[in-house]
């Protein structure tokens, strides 16, 4: 091992320890490497020797903790731990904190993985993708365990699902797949948000090659897929990173900073030896998996202490997200796209790091998320009272890049799902619905949707059950699943809806004060287009509704809610012309029959202005 590396390690900037420390074939044998500074001894057990650790004593490379051990005969696919005499003089045995592949839980050795993959087809792919600021992002959330399984089945296998969810993917018009977390984790109800190998992709669900498969497929078929990364905190399971050598070496040494509110332990993020393990961590995946970018979970507990803002801000937690997205920016030239999950204040999280900011290219709108949510749990009568749940969000949008977001989170624990959040009757719930996509969709920002959420889903989500497919047998629910497609084809073929999204000067409200009514009125619009949103929440419908629009021209209905197609009564959709009349403070007026509970999205090409020739 070069002093060069270790040099790197030991300063907290390392992206690549993962090509250093763990287990790594060479020649005859494979070579053994951990950082353990506390240790008194450690040996090397494994299936390669029956589990025996005589002679398999590790060595100290330097005095600042990195054992290593070469053992001839040792193979692909063998299985191993190490034996750790800690500091206290407790004998425990370890799993690898860098090993690629572990045994399928609730066994928990490490396996020595060759990571080289010869399937790789999509060289084009990985130089033409970017972080998408101009181009439309429509992600679908998945858990990779119960999306869809066959009966028999306890799980799925990468390679196995690849074709069938890449095909829905496409047909519903998403342009990217957000895995849930794949690092190996212990307990199947965490999710994956509980982990225990930052390096080993879950034996759950196949082999390191069958995710390559996958990610192969999804790239090839012009699909980027995102990969869920859990930088804040790692299960407490002894045989894992938990007081590895004996002392704290990845966690805080204080239990009051250490111990989180998941029961997990907090990663002590000032410590330089465990940023670079982190660092690596997230590069690992973009490098060895060719994903297209990290969305970073619970970042408001890296921001804060706890994630408590009266806490104080954690000043070297900060240090270490700006570190790490800046140099991953550096290594990937500014090509991956890097998410944060975070439900707080805090200024400048997607501005640069060379500028201040934490360095993240999006953030997901929680504030958003919330806000809509309970506006539409509302009885109508009452919903006038909270108009401002629905129009704050254009208040702060430009403080950031935001992703508007129903992630899995807001599905399950008790908390209903989206449709079945809403007011109303089954078939109010629809109507609300529908108008509820068409607001998500036309509202600036990149999308992010859970799987279901495009079935209408009723039944919350469990992970050891898959998607419930059956409801499309009925008309409404199957109905709903070709209007969201409906919805994603036209995002993703509308430019004004997400070139400038992030640029004021795209959105203008027509009318964000007509809470009596319950309706909400704007406009999106670039150099050749304008498109005007009409969103309706209350029960009542109304006939030739005055809107204000900025030219004249006849406004074709793109898209009507209440569309027969959709479930609603509407058979042909209407255009309307625009008079030179005020309303709303623009210069003209168009009538809009605007269905109870409904949603209108209009368009109107701008006129080119005639070029004045030259006179000679």
């Amino acid at each position: 091992m070069k002093n060069t590396y270790l040099k790197d390690f030991h300063e907290g900037r390392s992206l690549d320890a993962y090509r250093h420390f763990g287990a790594h074939p060479e020649r005859e044998g494979v070579r053994f490497t951990v950082y353990a500074p506390n240790a008194q001894a450690i040996q090397v057990i494994g299936s390669f020797d029956e589990w025996e650790c005589e002679g398999h004593e590790m060595k100290k490379v330097d005095e600042r903790g990195t054992w290593s051990l070469y053992i001839k005969g040792a193979k692909v696919n063998d299985s191993y731990k190490y034996r750790i005499t800690q500091a206290t003089g407790r004998v425990v045995d370890k799993m690898d904190p860098y090993a690629f592949y572990s045994e399928l839980r609730p066994n928990t050795a490490s396996v020595v993985e060759d990571l080289s993959y010869d399937g790789w087809e999509d060289a084009e792919w990985l130089k033409g993708r970017s972080k998408g600021f101009d181009r439309p992002i429509n992600i679908y959330e998945v858990h990779i365990g119960s999306w869809m399984k066959e009966e028999d089945e306890d799980f799925v296998n990468y390679r196995k699902i690849a074709g069938r969810l890449i095909d829905y993917v496409k047909q519903n018009h998403f342009t990217h797949i957000e895995l849930m977390p794949l690092c190996e984790y212990p307990f199947d109800g965490s999710w994956g948000y509980q982990c225990s190998g930052y390096f080993s992709v879950t034996s759950r669900y196949g082999t390191c090659h069958d995710l390559m498969y996958l990610v192969n497929e999804a790239h090839k078929a012009g699909i980027g897929v995102i990969m869920d990364f859990v930088p804040v905190h790692f299960v407490k399971d002894d045989f894992s990173l938990s007081y590895f050598d004996g002392t704290a070496l990845y966690e805080y040494p204080r239990a009051h900073d250490a111990d989180s509110q998941w029961g997990t332990a907090n990663f002590d993020l000032w410590k330089e030896e465990v940023r670079s393990f982190l660092m690596s961590a997230a590069s690992f995946w973009i490098d060895v998996y060719h994903v297209d970018g990290l969305r970073m979970d619970a970042i408001s507990n890296a921001i804060f202490w706890h994630g408590n803002k009266q806490l104080g801000v954690n000043e070297g937690a900060l240090d270490f997200i700006k570190r790490m997205n800046f140099m991953l920016n550096e290594k990937y030239q500014g090509k991956i796209m890097l998410i944060a999950e975070d439900s707080t204040d805090f200024p400048n999280v997607t501005k640069s790091t060379l500028e201040g900011g934490l360095g993240f290219d999006y953030k997901w709108d929680l504030g958003w998320m919330n806000d809509t949510l309970k506006y539409l749990e509302k009885d109508p009568i009452y919903r006038k009272w909270h108009h401002n749940n629905i129009t704050f969000s254009m208040a702060y949008f430009y403080s950031e890049r935001f992703i508007m977001e129903f992630s899995h989170d807001e599905v399950v624990h008790g908390k209903k799902t989206i449709v079945d959040k809403i007011w109303g009757s089954y078939e109010e719930k629809f109507a609300q619905l529908r108008t509820l996509y068409l607001y998500m969709f036309t509202h600036p920002g990149k999308k992010l949707n859970f799987m279901g959420n495009e079935l209408a889903h009723f039944r919350e989500w469990d992970e050891e059950k898959q998607c419930d497919w059956d409801l499309l047998k009925y008309p409404m629910h199957d109905a709903f699943h070709r209007y969201f497609a409906k919805l994603g084809e036209l995002y993703s073929k509308t430019p004004a809806l997400y070139e400038t999204e992030y640029d004021w000067t795209s959105f203008q409200w027509i009318d964000a004060d007509n809470a009596d009514e319950n309706m909400f009125s704007y406009l999106r619009k670039n150099e050749n287009s304008y498109y005007i949103v009409i969103l309706n929440f209350s029960p009542n419908a109304y006939k030739k509704h005055a809107f204000g629009v900025p030219e004249k021209g006849v406004y074709h209905e793109l898209l009507n809610t209440e569309q027969d197609i959709w479930g609603g009564e509407i058979t042909e959709l209407g255009k309307m012309k625009a008079v030179e009349k005020e309303c709303n403070k623009l210069p003209y007026t168009i009538e809009v029959d605007v269905p109870a509970f409904g949603g209108v999205l209009l368009e109107l090409k701008k006129r080119k202005k005639p070029v004045k020739k030259a006179v000679k």
